[in-house]
């Protein structure tokens, strides 16, 4: 028996000795809060493995002085473990006030006591106070972090959960050898054996939880790696979207580290995928933790305090994965590219298609009726007298007019279609340019009224302006009753003007319709003229420019025409 107790003393004293290094060197690497409490408290548990070691010579006054300064160390060691176990975030500030008084406490009753009683020797009632206290104290404050560790860990993914649960159980059995070791202390029995094989046990334990083994990594892990797995072969799946490839990736990967949220960040610190991110991206008891991918970018990881601890390896892990989704994303926006490349191909061919129908279409009137008259003037030109060839030859300056206009309404339209009209804005006197307009565009400009302050000046493009206000002042006319009010104002960097007439305004029936191309309403197709393209084109000018064109009836009766162009910088 006393052999056996023996060999685990020395086996617990190399294990202890070594688990204080093991938490050093972590310390040494990470340099974070929750190590370096784990290395002073562990630390803390090899060095009172080592004071044990120095000979014990009994009333002198060097080993009152050793005993008392292990058994000091034996009492902080609870309260240091609890440290480490809160330092993951905040404990409740009563509970840690009180657990510290009460340590410096014990610490300075410790140094207090008259004597420490040898094994053998008389214990004084007040040195079993003491020991019914350090006993409190220490059950206390291991139950405590035990149980602080293993309701924590439950919320973590497998790998933390267990290293926690291994660290919470160590906790434990530490404190029921300690509890053993009392009654064993004046002998070699049972006890004795039992305490010494706990407390190797418990150190198991703590370097399961501290610098458990790959095999064992692997095999906690199997259930967050195999979905990790489904998630990664799922890239090789073609995916047409950066949301898609979230959906597939992130989530699985939140798993295995025990994530709330994470993302995909490029080099500039924009998200280019991400996962259950809400706007705020703020949670209590959270920690940001970001991970570099290489090749630029990084992964932007909302995760609980414990997991940069206790999850360390999972989220290198990420580093593969995140380089993983870089080339997904990558191939998403490659296809995405050609993909708009390739609509835009057909998108230019079917407005070459629509271009060609509608020219043939529309220009097919004015071809027919001049190619009439001309067969008319060539055959029977010496039967007409003057006034009819007058007749025939004022028919063709109006069909052949007709369709000068409805070609230049047509390649308007290709180009506003295709794109290819440039929007260039200058400084405009927005006046002075109305009433150029005008007198252009109509007969008798008297019957215009231009209510636009004098040196109103836009930042818009001329040409745009020009189309717009053109089509609206002669739609005025040909469909309306003068007069006819123009009126215009800059507001809130916008230039706002309006086209007004006096007529019965635009039939409610027609109103959706009013905008689409070669539509006429019953009463406009009576006059003469009109081509039905003219509001189209100004719309897709204003629109162009980046505003628009919108329709409202005038009061008391009448149509109301308003433009609302954007300025652009000079």
């Amino acid at each position: 028996m006393h052999t056996a107790v023996q060999a685990l003393r020395y086996v617990n004293l190399v294990a202890y000795v070594a688990l204080g290094v093991v938490t050093f060197l972590i310390w040494r690497g990470r340099r974070d809060r929750p190590t370096r409490w784990a290395a002073i408290a562990f630390g803390s548990l090899g060095l009172l493995e080592l004071f044990g070691l120095i000979p014990v010579h009994h009333g002198n006054f060097l080993e009152q002085v050793d005993v008392r300064f292990v058994i000091a160390l034996l009492v902080l060691f609870p309260y240091l473990v609890f440290r480490f176990t809160n330092a993951f975030k905040p404990p409740n500030p009563k509970l840690a006030n009180g657990l510290f008084a009460l340590s410096a406490v014990l610490v300075v009753w410790t140094f207090a006591l008259p004597r420490i009683p040898t094994a053998n020797e008389h214990r004084s009632t007040g040195f079993q106070v003491w020991i019914t206290v350090f006993f409190i104290h220490w059950s206390l404050l291991s139950i405590v972090s035990a149980w602080s560790l293993w309701s924590a860990g439950r919320a973590q993914p497998t790998v933390a959960r267990r290293r926690m649960q291994a660290l919470a159980l160590a906790v434990a059995l530490i404190t029921l050898a300690l509890v053993l070791a009392l009654p064993s202390s004046n002998g070699h029995n049972w006890l004795a054996v039992g305490s010494q094989a706990l407390a190797l046990v418990s150190v198991i334990a703590f370097f399961l939880a501290f610098l458990p083994p790959q095999v064992l990594r692997i095999v906690w892990r199997a259930p967050e790696q195999a979905r990790m797995q489904q998630a990664i072969t799922s890239l090789l799946s073609f995916a047409q979207t950066q949301e898609e490839v979230a959906a597939r990736v992130l989530g699985p990967a939140a798993d295995i580290v025990g994530a709330r949220a994470i993302a995909i960040a490029d080099p500039d610190g924009e998200f280019i995928a991400s996962w259950n991110v809400p706007a705020d991206a703020a949670w209590e008891d959270t920690r940001v933790v970001e991970v570099a991918v290489e090749g630029g970018g990084t992964i932007v990881v909302w995760t609980s305090p414990y997991a940069p601890f206790f999850g360390e390896e999972e989220l290198r892990l990420l580093q593969t994965l995140g380089a993983l989704v870089g080339l997904a994303l990558d191939r998403v926006r490659l296809y995405q590219a050609e993909h708009e490349a390739r609509v835009a191909l057909e998108r230019a061919d079917e407005v070459k298609t629509n271009f060609i129908a509608l020219a043939a279409h529309e220009l097919r009137t004015p071809v027919t009726t001049i190619h009439g008259f001309v067969t008319t003037l060539h055959q029977l030109s010496d039967r007409l007298d003057d006034e009819q060839r007058q007749a025939v030859g004022a028919a063709l300056v109006q069909q052949t007019q007709r369709m000068a206009t409805l070609v230049e309404q047509l390649l308007d339209l290709s180009r506003l279609d295709a794109e290819a009209i440039e929007i260039a804005p200058e400084q405009v006197d927005v006046r002075s340019q109305v009433e150029e307009i005008v007198h252009v565009a109509i007969a008798n400009p008297a019957d215009v009224q231009i209510d636009v302050p004098e040196h109103t000046l836009a930042v818009v493009d001329r040409n745009a302006l020009e189309r717009i206000v053109t089509n609206l002042v002669t739609n005025a006319f040909r469909y309306g009753v003068p007069p006819v009010w123009v009126r215009a104002e800059q507001t809130d960097r916008h230039l706002r003007l309006s086209v007004e007439d006096s007529g019965k305004g635009v039939a409610p029936e027609f109103i959706p319709d009013l905008f689409e191309r070669f539509t006429r309403s019953q009463g406009a197709s009576l006059v003469p003229g009109g081509t039905g393209l003219g509001l189209a084109i100004a719309r897709a000018y204003a629109r162009a420019h980046g505003g628009d064109l919108v329709y409202e009836a005038a009061r008391p009766h009448g149509a109301c025409f308003r433009l609302i162009l954007p300025m652009g910088k000079r």
